[in-house]
Formats: structure tokens, sequence, C-alpha cells
């Protein structure tokens, strides 16, 4: 792509602002402006350095594909944006249940009911006042729930399942997912279902009533998909593009949980959207649009069921992915530790080499080096139980240090012998270590391991040089010298 061209993006999100980001990275000098519907805070725009004209408050209100422009609205005044290139990262919209209570005549939420955005970061801002029910069982409301709890708030999470996010994991580690929640401080109420909001509470499916003078709910998200809608673009659950986030019209694309692939699937509930597929979506797009090249693995992802889920650390260090009958399937040996540490558990679906599936709670540098070998791609270690439990990979360490074949960077199959020599040549710290090596650059879960090494190899005594052979010289040679 021309390097001066007009990238117009639509939308505030995450994948919008590190396509601006990245957009600058790439060599891309043209302009680009951002049309953000509602007005961010200053912590989510995106870094001066980057030539973007952002525009708050302006709600897109027309897409003319022949004339390349939109149109939005903001502050009553209508407004042209004209493109050379369109990227609509309009993101989704919570999904309200069709409950009684829920909505006032004209379609508004009722007073006290909230759908938040998908994709919650630590709560910030008043908590609200009296007790709040957040309903639903994903990553999105235990999340909110957690946070609330947190902050001194009496909430109750409402599930539909036997546990939170029943769909994903197995009955035991929902179990410790369930108390673990309840320890912060939510109550967790399974198994029932909302009937109707009542003035300060919820009725529920067997009769009871819940306080709760605010209302989260968290039942997952549909792509918004009508401003492309509008203008005549295909649509099916997102709008659709190909490879290269492209939609049929060669001058718009789209990105994050608005798009959908053309020979993808997309379920209609959009709840486990996973925000690094998001950002590397927007990251890919960033080099086509500026160099015209397509990142190798940049094919569009979307939150498909059996996506990586992880959830934040401070709700649990908890990494799932795959579904409940991929641990069933022909062909797949099933790997399971229970009791390690403080209510560890994990339970895996390995073909060879490869993780099929896996659910993991509380063994955090494990659920860091598993998200990051399935993100990437990449063979599981042969020692399955040292990965788990995030130890070293490898024989037993000998009195004078780990043996060279020791795999010190779980995630990314780093041995001692290699960073060894990488020290030897010039690598001397651990950022250094990491550039050369690729240790470090996964769940970071080694760093300590590499800070010890670099400190060993600098205490001890240099290597000897390897003697060199003279040859000898021939025996006449060596004969003393006479007195002239």
């Amino acid at each position: 792509m021309n390097g001066r061209r007009r990238v117009l993006v639509v939308g505030g999100g995450v994948a919008a602002h590190r396509l601006a980001e990245k957009l600058h990275d790439h060599g891309h000098r043209g302009g680009v402006t951002l049309l953000e519907p509602a007005t961010p805070p200053p912590a989510s725009e995106p870094a001066g350095t980057v030539p973007a004209l952002v525009v708050p408050g302006a709600l897109p209100t027309g897409l003319d594909l022949r004339r390349r422009e939109v149109w939005s609205l903001r502050d009553g005044v209508r407004v042209r944006h004209p493109y050379d290139v369109l990227v609509l990262a309009t993101g989704a919209r919570p999904l309200v249940p069709d409950v009684p209570g829920l909505r006032m005549a004209d379609g508004r939420l009722s007073a006290g009911v909230l759908a938040p955005r998908p994709s919650p970061g630590p709560a910030e801002g008043e908590p609200p006042r009296g007790p709040v029910a957040v309903v639903g069982d994903g990553p999105a409301a235990l999340t909110y729930a957690s946070d609330l709890a947190r902050r001194g708030v009496d909430v109750t999470l409402l599930c539909r399942g036997r546990y939170p996010l029943a769909r994903r994991l197995d009955e035991h580690c929902g179990a410790l997912l369930a108390e673990r929640l309840a320890l912060s401080g939510v109550t967790v109420l399974t198994g029932r279902a909302l009937r109707r909001r009542v003035p300060d509470g919820l009725l529920l499916d067997d009769g009871r009533e819940l306080p709760a003078a605010s209302v989260l709910l968290c039942l997952g998200a549909t792509p918004d998909t009508g401003l492309a809608r509008a203008a005549g673009l295909p649509v099916g659950a997102g709008v659709l593009v190909d490879h290269r986030f492209r939609t049929s019209d060669p001058h718009v694309y789209a990105v994050g949980p608005c798009a959908e692939p053309v020979d993808g699937e997309l379920p209609r509930r959009y709840a486990d959207f996973d925000q690094d597929v998001e950002l590397d979506q927007a990251e890919a797009l960033a080099e086509i649009l500026a160099t015209g090249r397509t990142p190798a693995g940049s094919r569009p992802e979307l939150g498909v069921p059996g996506d990586p889920l992880r959830l934040p650390s401070r709700v649990a260090e908890l990494f799932c992915v795959g579904r409940p009958d991929d641990f069933t399937r022909p062909g797949v040996r099933v790997v399971t530790l229970s009791g390690a540490g403080d209510d560890g558990h994990a339970r895996l679906a390995v073909r060879g080499d490869r993780l099929v599936a896996a659910v993991v709670f509380g063994l955090p540098k494990a659920v860091a080096a598993l998200a990051h070998l399935h993100r990437h791609g990449r063979r599981l270690p042969s020692d399955r139980l040292s990965l788990l439990l995030g130890l070293p990979s490898g024989p037993p360490s000998s009195a004078h240090g780990a043996a060279d074949d020791l795999v010190l960077c779980l995630c990314n199959n780093v041995s001692r012998r290699a960073l060894s020599g990488a020290w030897r040549a010039g690598a001397r710290t651990v950022p250094a270590l990491a550039a050369a090596t690729g240790a470090t650059t996964g769940c970071g879960g080694c760093t300590r391991e590499l800070t010890q090494l670099c400190r060993s190899l600098g205490e001890a005594p240099p290597a000897p040089p390897p003697a060199s052979r003279t040859p000898e010289r021939p025996a006449e040679s060596r004969r003393p010298l006479e007195a002239a």
C-alpha cells in the first residue's frame, strides 16, 4: 500500500489503537484518523508518537463505498470523513436477554441494569452501592465479580451451569474455581436462571428473590456489523473478510470482534474472544497495509468454541484450550496432575508432542508456559511433569551446576548448553541472552534461572584456551647451537 494514503479507523477498542500504533512502526507515513464513538480515558489513547488524529465522541452514521467516505455525528453536527483505506474495528455489542424488567419501554436498559464491555480491565472509579448481581458464567462475569468483591462490594455471581465456565472446564477444576471465587468474597450461585428484574432485586427461576441494587449482564456479545451491513458489505455473524482482513470492497478492511473469516465459523455467543488474538490481528493488518506483506500465521482467528481462554491472574491462574470431548478422542494421551501446590490441577490431552486440549488451574508457571506454547504452535517438552510444576526440564544438577542438556526455558526449549554458548559469545546479561536465544520471551518464568546462570558463569574461572599443537621441528633443529 502507498505509505501516504489516508487510513480511517472506525472504533475505539484495543484493535483500533494497536493498529494505529503499529502502522507507524511499519513505515506508514500517511494520515491516520480514529473515529471513537465514545470519549475514551486518556490511558487508552494511542501513543503520542503515532501520526493519528483521534476524534472522540464521533458516532458513525453512514458509509458511502463509492465516494469512500464515512459520516459521523459529533456534538449534533454531521461530519464527513474521506478515506483511501477504511478499517472497521467496531467491536461487539453486549447481549441483553429478553427478560421482563431489564429494559424500559423505549428499549433502554432499566435503572441499575448495566451491560458492560466484554473485556474488563482492572476496576476503576466509584464502585456501585448496595448488593450487585453479576449474571453470566464466562470470563467477563468472573472478572467483574472478582474485582467488585476485592473492592468490598457485596456481589453474587449468578451462573446457569453447575459451576463457572461449565462449558470449558472439567468438574474438578470448576469446583476449585468456584472455591477460589468464594474465598475472594464472591457469592457463587449455580444452576439458576434469571426470570424478572424486580425493584432492588432479581426474581430467579426457583422463586427466590436475590437482592440486587445493580445488575451486570455479562452474557457475551454479538459483532457490531451495523455500519457494514447498511453500506451493502457482505455480513454473516460478523463482517466477512479474507485472509488479509479485506472485505468484498478492496478499500475496506475489518479486524477484531466485528470480523468473520469467509471460511470460518463464528458462534452466536461471543463471550470468549481472546484479546491477544485481537491484538495480533491488528498488528498483522498494520503490516499488510504499510508494506503489502502478509505476515506468517496472520490468518484471522476468532472466538470459536475451544479457543484458548486465560483468566486475568488477579482472578485465578487458569488456562484452558479445546473442548471437553477432546480428552476422549482416539490417539490422545491424557496427562493429569492434581493436588500440586495450593490446589493446583492440570489435565492435558496430548497427541505426539502437540497439545490438543488442556485445563490448568492454580499453577502459574504452567499456565504461562502452556499459553505461550499453544499460541505459537510449539512442541511440548518431553518432561511433562516439569512443565506442569514449572521446574527446569532435564537431568538433575551436578555439584558444579546444571547439566548442559538441562532445559531452562520450557516455552522456547532453550538448554543450559545453548545459553552458556551465547554467554561465551558475548551475551552477558539476561536481556542479551533473551535476544540471542529467545529464553524468557515466553512466559518469563525462567528469568530467575537465567539471572543465576549469568552470575555463576561470571564467577567461574575462564576456560583455558584449547592447546595448540606446534609441529615438531626436525631432530637436527633441536640440537644446541655450537659456539662460533
